[in-house]
């Protein structure tokens, strides 16, 4: 947000906290410590589908050897491309999922694994807009919608966890993964080495951590042990 490193506390923009001025600095300690993968969001885009921060998410993919993926705000083919142009390699589509179903089509059909789609789960609805509205979906029932879509991967966020350091909802990924044959990323509320243990017993495809890097509860390092 504003070209800076941020956490929300679930997903709300008034309880915002800044972590570093330069996102870069933080990927790059990312990959000091030896991960593989990083999970950008702009948390501005998101909000109103435009793309505030792209200079310095283009510098992460390009100046970084680390998969980047990216999500919020990208409600056209055309930003889809913008950022696949720019060396990103995995776009996340999460309100234009679920609001417009052309895009969608046309991406996974263009694209194929490089779109992924963020599930975003409020009191079991799927939420839209930065979270700030609730669509009309319960979890499932899209999850079985973007699965017979041919979606591959899904980031699902169980909202009430975001940045609470509360533990991550397991049951919510063990009937995910149970149900469905697509590759599934916990996110919201990976709090523990014993959190990400747990997940991938459960054969989930990733986990993403947030402020518990931050904050220091999650030494990454022993994070990416426990995920092998």
């Amino acid at each position: 947000y504003g070209g800076k490193a941020v956490r929300l506390f679930k997903g709300d923009y008034q309880q915002m906290t800044v972590y570093s001025d330069n996102p870069l600095d933080v990927a790059k300690d990312f990959v000091a410590q030896g991960a593989k993968f990083i999970h950008i969001v702009d948390l501005e885009g998101a909000k109103d589908g435009t793309t505030p921060n792209f200079e310095i998410v283009r510098q992460i993919a390009q100046k970084t050897d680390l998969f980047t993926e990216i999500g919020g705000g990208i409600r056209s083919l055309k930003t889809v491309e913008k950022y696949l142009e720019a060396g990103l390699d995995r776009v996340i589509l999460g309100t234009a999922a679920v609001n417009d179903n052309k895009l969608l089509c046309e991406a996974v059909s263009k694209y194929g694994d490089k779109i992924a789609v963020g599930v975003d789960i409020k009191d079991g609805f799927v939420a839209v807009k930065g979270w700030t509205e609730t669509s009309e979906y319960s979890c499932f029932d899209f999850c079985k919608k973007m699965c017979e879509i041919g979606v591959k991967t899904l980031i699902c966020t169980d909202i009430s966890r975001d940045g609470a350091m509360k533990g991550t909802n397991r049951a919510l990924y063990k009937e995910l993964s149970e149900k469905f044959d697509m590759d599934i990323t916990a996110s919201g509320g990976v709090s523990s080495l014993e959190d990400i243990e747990a997940l991938r017993k459960l054969g989930l495809y990733g986990a993403i951590i947030g402020k518990a890097y931050y904050i220091g509860a999650i030494d990454l390092k022993e994070a990416l042990e426990a995920a092998k």
